[in-house]
């Protein structure tokens, strides 16, 4: 049983929070610095026996779904890519070293764009998405969390199976 107790924050307030702490990814799992960081850069494109994606193919994934999916909740005009092939990188392997932080470095730069549409109090988390079909910030917020969350955790299987990761 809960009980409720008077809290001397709003509760659109908390939900803010959580959301945005959900979105961090550090509360029941490893957060994406600590997955990314470190990855050896003659394993990012390497696909281990078994599994269908190397490091490179989820991160471009994870950055290119949060773009849409941050683009979709922000921006009347956008238009989401073609599924699948828009949603994953042509190559297993980065093209470079500068791609993969890149890569890292938009996905942290549209990560915090998400979480501020979250906690911007005038942002209404339960109003339908006008050029969406019922789908609300709040439903797009989650989704993205989740989203990211599995992802990250098969780039951790990944550097598993390769020997890369250490915690």
């Amino acid at each position: 049983m809960v009980v409720k107790k008077k809290s001397s924050k709003s509760s659109d307030k908390l939900l803010r929070e959580h959301v945005v702490e959900l979105l961090n990814g550090r509360g029941a799992h490893a957060g994406f610095d600590d997955i990314v960081r470190d990855m050896p850069e003659n394993l990012r494109g390497v696909k281990p026996d078994g599994l269908p994606h190397s490091a490179w193919m989820l991160l471009e994934h994870l950055r290119l779904a949060q773009w849409d999916i941050l683009e979709f909740s922000r921006n009347p005009k956008y238009k989401s890519p073609k599924w699948p092939e828009g949603y994953w990188p042509e190559t297993e392997a980065p093209p470079s070293a500068a791609a993969w932080d890149k890569s890292i470095r938009e996905f942290r730069k549209d990560l915090k764009n998400m979480q501020e549409l979250v906690e911007n109090p005038k942002t209404d988390l339960y109003a339908a998405i006008p050029w969406g079909d019922g789908q609300t910030i709040l439903r797009e917020a989650l989704l993205l969390a989740d989203h990211n969350a599995h992802h990250l955790g098969q780039l951790i299987d990944v550097r598993r199976l390769l020997g890369a990761w250490k915690n």
